[in-house]
């Protein structure tokens, strides 16, 4: 019979996603996923199959979590939506210019990908899809209370603010301050018609 499992392997998932969020899909190593995960190598493809597996097990688990963020981040009722939008792209603007702040395996996987025929491509779409529904869902709402024009196109407002923030992530992980990361952030509002509340910000690199 064989020997059950005596690890856990969401943990393993977990923590074979941080690697991966720091070094990618092709620069990570198994000697860096045996390190982190406390697997030997052959425990790790037994268990997943190998790294490429393991990766997309990980960008899964990522994605799910990306999307709850930002679904619950613009769900507060005591807000209208202008003011979760704004609010979570301010949010995004501190978290991404953190020092410690890891790049999102999605975004990890749109970067590294090849073009339309290679999986990443199809798993970083699905998460790009997942985000740009939470955020059409309160765009949505914006509509409806007539913040925004009634002719507005949800679904594009949608993945544009999924750009934008996409875009943040990667400005942040090269160094770009968060003077600049809020600028963008309330820049971008201006696509609904709304004026920054407050343009007095550094201009920091």
């Amino acid at each position: 019979m064989p020997r059950p499992r005596k690890f856990v392997e969401s943990d393993v998932v977990s923590s074979a996603g941080e690697v991966f969020a720091v070094h990618g899909l092709a620069a990570a190593t198994l000697d860096d996923l045996v390190r982190a995960t406390g697997l030997g190598k052959q425990s790790l493809y037994n268990a997943f199959g190998g790294k490429r597996e393991l990766f997309f097990r990980a960008l899964s688990e990522d994605r799910e979590e990306a999307a709850r963020a930002v679904t619950e981040a613009l769900g507060h009722d005591d807000a209208s939506p202008i003011e979760r939008i704004r609010g979570h792209m301010l949010t995004m603007a501190i978290e991404f210019s953190g020092t410690d702040r890891r790049v999102s395996l999605t975004t990890r996987a749109l970067v590294e990908s090849a073009g339309t025929e290679d999986p990443l491509s199809s798993a970083a779409k699905t998460g790009i899809d997942q985000l740009a529904g939470a955020y059409a869902e309160c765009l949505e709402h914006a509509r409806e209370n007539g913040d925004i024009p009634a002719d507005a196109n949800v679904q594009s407002l949608a993945v544009y603010f999924v750009a934008v923030t996409r875009g943040m992530e990667l400005l942040g992980r090269a160094g770009v301050g968060r003077g600049v990361l809020t600028a963008v952030a309330l820049d971008a509002l201006r696509v609904l018609g709304v004026q920054p509340a407050n343009r007095a910000v550094r201009q920091e690199s």
